[in-house]
């Protein structure tokens, strides 16, 4: 199973574009993101990567919401839920 440390892992260079207001969408945040959809291929797996992300969501007060949910997008991954501090992770398949 993911561990919420392996997918912060991932996901920690896109901190700055998704909290900070870095300009740019780092090329190692996409890396991270598609590395963590190609690792996610079970139902728990992807429920797991997602409360993960959602507790990561959760701790940054100045989190761009529109920045982390296009962040799927915008790196070319489609994952099958929103990333946002409300995202229901049970309903995830």
């Amino acid at each position: 199973a993911l561990s919420c440390g392996t997918v912060s892992g991932y996901v920690a260079p896109c901190i700055g574009y998704l909290a900070q207001g870095a300009p740019a969408l780092p090329r190692a945040c996409c890396s991270g993101v598609t590395s963590l959809n190609n690792l996610a291929r079970t139902t728990p797996d992807r429920q797991q990567a997602c409360r993960c992300l959602v507790g990561a969501a959760n701790a940054f007060p100045t989190l761009n919401a529109a920045r982390a949910a296009g962040l799927p997008k915008a790196c070319g991954v489609n994952i099958p839920y929103k990333i946002s501090k409300t995202t229901n992770c049970n309903s995830v398949k």
